[in-house]
């Protein structure tokens, strides 16, 4: 774990955490983001999330991180879903069935199409 002593030693940590996201974004990665408060669990999100590995390791995708994070504040959006593809912006999905996840997967992370029908304005 990293002492912060001074004002300097903040920059220099955040400048590495840039540098850090900012690799990984050139590399055109693409990371799925499950929110998986009590009321994304209540609401099917973990059949949302073993949607989403089933269709990774069934088609074979490859440059992706899928992570999992506590409640966004949508509780009724829920089972909710972000997509980060390289450096565009992130996509905020509601609603996600299993079956949406395996649309999302295919057309946005496979196709570049966005499902709008899903989508959250943030």
């Amino acid at each position: 774990m990293t002492t912060i002593k001074s004002l300097e030693d903040l920059k220099k940590l955040r400048e590495q955490a840039l540098e850090k996201r900012k690799a990984k974004s050139a590399s055109g990665s693409t990371q799925v983001i499950v929110a998986m408060g009590t009321c994304g669990i209540a609401a099917g999100a973990r059949d949302t999330m073993k949607a989403i590995l089933e269709t990774i390791e069934k088609e074979g995708i490859s440059d992706i991180i899928v992570t999992q994070t506590g409640c966004i504040g949508l509780c009724e959006r829920e089972p909710i879903v972000q997509v980060v593809v390289g450096e565009n912006p992130k996509v905020t999905y509601g609603k996600v069935t299993p079956e949406v996840a395996r649309q999302i997967m295919h057309d946005h992370i496979q196709n570049g199409k966005i499902v709008e029908n899903h989508v959250i304005p943030m």
